[in-house]
Protein backbone atom coordinates (compact mmCIF):
# COMPACT_ATOMS: atom_id res chain seq x y z
CA UNK A 1 0.00 0.00 0.00
CA UNK A 2 1.49 3.80 -0.76
CA UNK A 3 1.27 7.05 0.52
CA UNK A 4 -2.36 8.64 -0.16
CA UNK A 5 -1.43 11.91 -2.11
CA UNK A 6 -2.01 15.31 -0.59
CA UNK A 7 -0.12 17.71 -2.92
CA UNK A 8 -3.19 20.22 -4.09
CA UNK A 9 -2.34 21.90 -7.33
CA UNK A 10 -0.64 25.76 -7.02
CA UNK A 11 -3.20 28.60 -8.35
CA UNK A 12 -1.60 32.34 -8.54
CA UNK A 13 -4.05 34.73 -7.70
CA UNK A 14 -2.61 37.53 -10.30
CA UNK A 15 -3.01 34.97 -13.40
CA UNK A 16 -6.90 34.27 -11.78
CA UNK A 17 -7.54 37.86 -11.57
CA UNK A 18 -6.41 38.72 -14.91
CA UNK A 19 -7.84 35.68 -16.81
CA UNK A 20 -11.53 37.00 -15.12
CA UNK A 21 -11.28 40.39 -16.92
CA UNK A 22 -11.62 43.55 -15.62
CA UNK A 23 -14.50 44.09 -12.81
CA UNK A 24 -17.57 46.12 -13.52
CA UNK A 25 -17.63 48.50 -10.78
CA UNK A 26 -21.47 50.29 -10.01
CA UNK A 27 -20.43 53.71 -9.07
CA UNK A 28 -18.27 56.19 -11.13
CA UNK A 29 -14.85 55.89 -11.95
CA UNK A 30 -11.92 58.27 -11.60
CA UNK A 31 -12.16 59.03 -15.21
CA UNK A 32 -16.04 60.05 -14.63
CA UNK A 33 -14.26 62.59 -12.03
CA UNK A 34 -11.69 64.02 -14.38
CA UNK A 35 -14.38 64.24 -17.32
CA UNK A 36 -16.47 65.88 -15.00
CA UNK A 37 -17.63 69.84 -16.79
CA UNK A 38 -15.96 72.65 -15.40
CA UNK A 39 -16.59 76.35 -15.56
CA UNK A 40 -14.65 78.59 -18.06
CA UNK A 41 -12.56 81.82 -16.63
CA UNK A 42 -14.98 84.00 -17.88
CA UNK A 43 -17.37 82.81 -15.75
CA UNK A 44 -15.57 82.35 -12.71
CA UNK A 45 -15.02 86.18 -12.73
CA UNK A 46 -18.65 86.83 -13.37
CA UNK A 47 -18.71 84.91 -9.95
CA UNK A 48 -16.65 86.65 -8.31
CA UNK A 49 -17.69 90.28 -9.23
CA UNK A 50 -21.30 89.36 -7.97
CA UNK A 51 -20.00 88.29 -4.45
CA UNK A 52 -18.38 91.49 -4.23
CA UNK A 53 -21.40 93.66 -5.05
CA UNK A 54 -23.60 91.63 -3.07
CA UNK A 55 -27.64 91.57 -2.65
CA UNK A 56 -29.44 94.69 -3.07
CA UNK A 57 -32.19 93.03 -0.26
CA UNK A 58 -29.03 92.32 1.87
CA UNK A 59 -28.13 96.54 1.65
CA UNK A 60 -31.60 97.69 2.05
CA UNK A 61 -31.94 95.74 5.11
CA UNK A 62 -28.63 97.08 6.85
CA UNK A 63 -30.07 100.72 6.08
CA UNK A 64 -32.98 99.91 8.16
CA UNK A 65 -31.63 98.34 10.97
CA UNK A 66 -29.57 101.60 10.98
CA UNK A 67 -31.72 103.82 11.31
CA UNK A 68 -33.52 102.00 13.64
CA UNK A 69 -30.37 102.00 15.41
CA UNK A 70 -30.01 105.66 15.39
CA UNK A 71 -33.53 107.01 16.33
CA UNK A 72 -33.39 104.04 19.24
CA UNK A 73 -29.95 106.17 20.69
CA UNK A 74 -31.40 109.50 20.10
CA UNK A 75 -34.73 108.65 22.78
CA UNK A 76 -31.92 107.17 25.55
CA UNK A 77 -29.60 109.95 25.05
CA UNK A 78 -33.04 112.30 25.64
CA UNK A 79 -34.02 110.56 28.93
CA UNK A 80 -30.49 110.55 29.99
CA UNK A 81 -30.40 114.53 29.53
CA UNK A 82 -34.01 114.41 31.38
CA UNK A 83 -32.79 112.47 34.31
CA UNK A 84 -29.67 114.78 34.83
CA UNK A 85 -31.53 117.74 35.17
CA UNK A 86 -34.34 116.47 37.19
CA UNK A 87 -31.61 115.22 39.68
CA UNK A 88 -30.17 117.93 39.96
CA UNK A 89 -33.33 119.95 40.17
CA UNK A 90 -33.61 117.69 43.66
CA UNK A 91 -30.76 118.06 44.72
CA UNK A 92 -30.74 121.55 44.84
CA UNK A 93 -34.41 121.56 46.60
CA UNK A 94 -32.78 119.06 49.59
CA UNK A 95 -29.94 121.38 49.92
CA UNK A 96 -32.21 124.49 50.81
CA UNK A 97 -34.34 122.27 52.92
CA UNK A 98 -31.24 121.22 55.08
CA UNK A 99 -30.45 125.16 55.30
CA UNK A 100 -33.58 125.30 56.34
CA UNK A 101 -33.92 122.31 59.24
CA UNK A 102 -30.33 123.67 60.63
CA UNK A 103 -31.42 126.86 61.16
CA UNK A 104 -34.42 125.27 63.29
CA UNK A 105 -32.00 122.94 64.83
CA UNK A 106 -29.71 126.06 65.98
CA UNK A 107 -32.42 127.28 68.13
CA UNK A 108 -33.62 123.83 69.48
CA UNK A 109 -29.52 122.73 70.57
CA UNK A 110 -29.43 125.71 72.85
CA UNK A 111 -32.29 124.57 74.98
CA UNK A 112 -31.63 120.96 74.38
CA UNK A 113 -27.93 121.72 76.04
CA UNK A 114 -29.20 124.05 79.13
CA UNK A 115 -31.14 120.63 80.22
CA UNK A 116 -28.23 118.74 79.03
CA UNK A 117 -26.31 120.35 81.60
CA UNK A 118 -28.30 120.36 84.60
CA UNK A 119 -28.95 116.43 84.28
CA UNK A 120 -24.77 116.04 83.74
CA UNK A 121 -24.34 117.98 86.99
CA UNK A 122 -26.95 115.46 88.58
CA UNK A 123 -25.01 112.55 87.57
CA UNK A 124 -21.75 113.69 88.49
CA UNK A 125 -23.14 114.66 92.10
CA UNK A 126 -24.70 110.86 92.39
CA UNK A 127 -21.52 109.27 91.27
CA UNK A 128 -19.28 110.77 94.03
CA UNK A 129 -21.70 109.53 96.44
CA UNK A 130 -21.31 106.11 95.31
CA UNK A 131 -17.19 107.06 95.42
CA UNK A 132 -17.54 107.89 99.29
CA UNK A 133 -19.37 105.02 100.07
CA UNK A 134 -16.94 102.62 98.56
CA UNK A 135 -14.14 104.16 100.24
CA UNK A 136 -15.83 103.73 103.91
CA UNK A 137 -16.83 100.11 103.06
CA UNK A 138 -13.22 99.25 102.48
CA UNK A 139 -11.81 101.09 105.47
CA UNK A 140 -13.58 98.86 107.55
CA UNK A 141 -12.62 95.66 105.51
CA UNK A 142 -8.43 96.09 105.11
CA UNK A 143 -8.17 94.41 108.57
CA UNK A 144 -9.65 91.05 107.17
CA UNK A 145 -8.21 91.42 103.73
CA UNK A 146 -4.22 92.08 104.86
CA UNK A 147 -4.96 88.63 107.40
CA UNK A 148 -6.12 86.77 104.27
CA UNK A 149 -3.69 88.08 101.88
CA UNK A 150 -0.50 87.22 104.76
CA UNK A 151 -1.82 83.53 104.77
CA UNK A 152 -1.89 83.41 101.07
CA UNK A 153 1.77 84.88 100.63
CA UNK A 154 3.03 82.25 103.30
CA UNK A 155 1.46 79.85 101.21
CA UNK A 156 2.61 81.40 98.02
CA UNK A 157 6.47 81.27 99.69
CA UNK A 158 6.31 77.22 100.51
CA UNK A 159 5.35 76.04 97.23
CA UNK A 160 8.19 78.67 95.57
CA UNK A 161 10.79 76.30 97.90
CA UNK A 162 9.16 73.06 97.21
CA UNK A 163 9.16 73.85 93.65
CA UNK A 164 13.05 75.15 94.24
CA UNK A 165 14.37 71.60 96.32
CA UNK A 166 12.41 69.49 93.12
CA UNK A 167 14.80 71.43 90.48
CA UNK A 168 17.96 70.81 92.72
CA UNK A 169 16.90 67.39 93.16
CA UNK A 170 16.36 66.94 89.34
CA UNK A 171 19.40 68.65 88.32
CA UNK A 172 21.71 66.30 90.55
CA UNK A 173 20.51 63.56 89.00
CA UNK A 174 21.01 64.93 85.87
CA UNK A 175 24.63 65.38 86.79
CA UNK A 176 25.15 61.58 87.85
CA UNK A 177 23.83 60.26 85.11
CA UNK A 178 26.19 62.32 82.74
CA UNK A 179 28.97 61.32 84.36
CA UNK A 180 27.76 57.70 84.22
CA UNK A 181 27.50 57.95 80.43
CA UNK A 182 30.52 59.51 80.14
CA UNK A 183 32.36 56.38 82.00
CA UNK A 184 30.83 54.05 79.93
CA UNK A 185 31.79 56.18 76.76
CA UNK A 186 35.40 55.93 77.84
CA UNK A 187 35.10 52.23 78.59
CA UNK A 188 34.46 51.08 75.25
CA UNK A 189 36.91 53.49 74.04
CA UNK A 190 39.82 51.29 75.50
CA UNK A 191 38.88 48.39 74.28
CA UNK A 192 39.07 49.48 70.49
CA UNK A 193 42.50 50.82 71.26
CA UNK A 194 43.30 47.53 72.28
CA UNK A 195 41.57 45.45 69.43
CA UNK A 196 42.90 48.36 66.86
CA UNK A 197 46.94 47.02 68.79
CA UNK A 198 45.69 43.04 68.32
CA UNK A 199 44.80 43.91 64.12
CA UNK A 200 47.70 44.98 64.15
CA UNK A 201 49.57 42.21 65.13
CA UNK A 202 47.48 39.90 63.20
CA UNK A 203 47.89 41.61 59.82
CA UNK A 204 51.75 41.72 60.90
CA UNK A 205 51.63 38.08 61.28
CA UNK A 206 49.43 37.40 58.12
CA UNK A 207 52.06 38.98 56.08
CA UNK A 208 55.00 36.98 57.28
CA UNK A 209 53.09 33.58 56.75
CA UNK A 210 52.29 34.99 53.14
CA UNK A 211 56.37 35.37 52.81
CA UNK A 212 56.86 31.91 54.19
CA UNK A 213 54.04 30.46 51.71
CA UNK A 214 55.40 32.01 48.79
CA UNK A 215 59.20 31.48 49.42
CA UNK A 216 58.00 27.82 49.53
CA UNK A 217 56.13 28.09 46.40
CA UNK A 218 59.40 29.07 44.70
CA UNK A 219 61.33 26.84 46.08
CA UNK A 220 59.18 24.03 44.89
CA UNK A 221 58.69 25.35 41.11
CA UNK A 222 62.49 25.56 41.17
CA UNK A 223 62.76 21.61 41.91
CA UNK A 224 60.10 20.73 39.81
CA UNK A 225 61.76 22.19 36.83
CA UNK A 226 65.56 20.79 37.69
CA UNK A 227 63.65 17.16 37.96
CA UNK A 228 62.21 17.91 34.30
CA UNK A 229 65.56 19.04 33.18
CA UNK A 230 67.37 15.96 34.62
CA UNK A 231 64.68 13.53 32.91
CA UNK A 232 65.16 15.21 29.92
CA UNK A 233 68.92 15.07 29.60
CA UNK A 234 68.24 11.30 30.51
CA UNK A 235 66.63 10.48 27.56
CA UNK A 236 68.62 12.12 25.61
CA UNK A 237 71.43 9.77 26.27
CA UNK A 238 69.39 6.94 26.10
CA UNK A 239 68.01 7.72 22.53
CA UNK A 240 72.17 8.44 21.50
CA UNK A 241 73.20 5.04 23.14
CA UNK A 242 70.48 3.28 21.18
CA UNK A 243 71.29 4.90 17.89
CA UNK A 244 74.80 4.50 18.07
CA UNK A 245 75.20 0.74 17.94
Amino acid sequence: MGKRDNRVAYMNPIAMARSRGPIQSSGPTIQDYLNRPRPTWEEVKEQLEKKKKGSKALAEFEEKMNENWKKELEKHREKLLSGNESSSKKRQKKKKEKKKSGRYSSSSSSSSDSSSSSSDSEDEDKKQTKRRKKKKSRCHKSPESSGSDSDSDSKDGSKKKKKSKDVTEREKDTKGLSKKRKMYEDKPLSSESLSESDCGEVQAKRKKSGEEREKTTDKAKKRRKHKKHSKKKKKKAASSSSDSP
